[in-house]
């Protein structure tokens, strides 16, 4: 069987070093805000060349926390993509604000920047972008517009750990970057896990009180905050996998370019828009044949996914909201897209074997 992501197979190739580092971090017995959340801040701090990194929970307590973080009050706008897990959504009404979906580029899947713009009204107080599927968005058109109009921007990148934009990392563009830690992500961890990047010393002391029960001081509450601390234990396997975060992502997107080679005349592949290293956590396709091509993968073994099926303007919970809305781009993509696997242990023969497959079936 071939996965959508092979944690097993990562799990030996790293055991020393993660054996190791979860031994310690037992042997210390400093479970809760221990020193390898300390120095897994510090470090994600280095490598993404921010200023500022606290350590979460999970990726949506991270998106949660910046938008509180944010300022960002009850009645509040928040222009957001609908192309995206609901997560995103979700932490904007969780500070009673409103997100404001607008379409996406049929190209990157990406937020069009133009749309924000046009979607700005006098409630309008932040921007949330998404780097999907580890394509960076398009950074620089959207933080002029945040600064334009006097927009706070935090980006979504929990998808897009490593990835980077006219040479700047994810993360370290706007005020706060949000990351998840999600098993399956580029940089996973082995349980929920999140961090927040924060542009300057204040927001990060905010982010850190909101985490921490709204306290400072310990039994001083300033604020009504969470418990959102990032496990010690998740720390220290992160610290492991964050030095092999490069090579992970360069492998990804060895596979993601030999399945571009192998597919480009049979489907829509992903595409690059030269503007940003994409990082290839899904490798995501475009075809009015989904369901033959995955019923033909799932008969030979071989791993699947939808995402996204149902557009987040399309959600259940945002009916009435955006009873009317059209957003015919994002809701082409959600129609006839779907992933295939990727994951840095893939080998190029398991990746043929897809391709293969894929050809097989709309062939057939």
């Amino acid at each position: 069987m071939i996965p959508m992501v092979d944690l097993k197979t990562q799990y030996h190739h790293l055991k020393s070093e993660i054996d190791a580092a979860v031994l310690d971090a037992l042997e210390s017995t400093q479970f809760i805000l221990g020193p390898n959340v300390t120095g897994l801040e510090k470090e994600t701090a280095g490598y993404l060349a921010t200023a500022q990194a606290v350590g979460c929970a999970s990726g949506t307590d991270a998106l949660h926390l910046a938008v509180l973080a944010a300022g960002i009050k009850p009645g509040d706008e928040v222009i957001t993509t609908p192309f995206t897990f609901i997560a995103t959504a979700e932490a904007i009404c969780y500070a009673g604000a409103v997100p404001v979906f607008v379409d996406v580029d049929p190209q990157t899947f990406n937020i069009v920047p133009e749309l924000i713009e046009q979607a700005i009204t006098p409630r309008t107080k932040a921007v949330i972008p998404v780097h999907l599927f580890g394509q960076p968005a398009d950074m620089a058109a959207i933080g002029a517009i945040c600064e334009r109009h006097n927009l706070v921007l935090i980006e979504d990148c929990a998808q897009s750990f490593g990835a980077a934009i006219a040479g700047r990392m994810t993360g370290s563009i706007g005020a706060f970057g949000c990351f998840s830690f999600f098993p399956s992500k580029n940089l996973g961890g082995y349980g929920d896990g999140g961090l927040v990047t924060a542009a300057t010393a204040e927001g990060a002391e905010t982010l850190k009180m909101l985490r921490n029960h709204g306290s400072k001081v310990r039994y001083h509450h300033d604020v009504i905050g969470f418990n959102s601390r990032l496990d010690d234990l998740q720390a220290a396997i992160l610290r492991v996998k964050l030095r092999h975060i490069d090579r992970f992502n360069q492998e990804r997107r060895r596979v993601a370019h030999r399945y571009s080679e192998g597919l480009k005349d049979v489907v829509t592949v992903p595409f690059e828009d030269g503007k940003g290293v994409h990082v290839y956590h899904q490798y995501t396709i475009l075809t009015d044949q989904r369901d033959t091509i995955m019923a033909a993968l799932s008969e030979q073994q071989i791993a699947s996914a939808v995402y996204y099926p149902i557009p987040l303007h399309r959600q259940n919970v945002f009916a009435e909201q955006c009873r009317g809305i059209s957003l015919p781009v994002t809701e082409s993509i959600a129609a006839r897209c779907m992933s295939l696997p990727v994951y840095p242990e893939m080998t190029d023969q398991q990746v043929d074997q897809v391709i293969a497959a894929v050809r097989g079936a709309l062939a057939g």
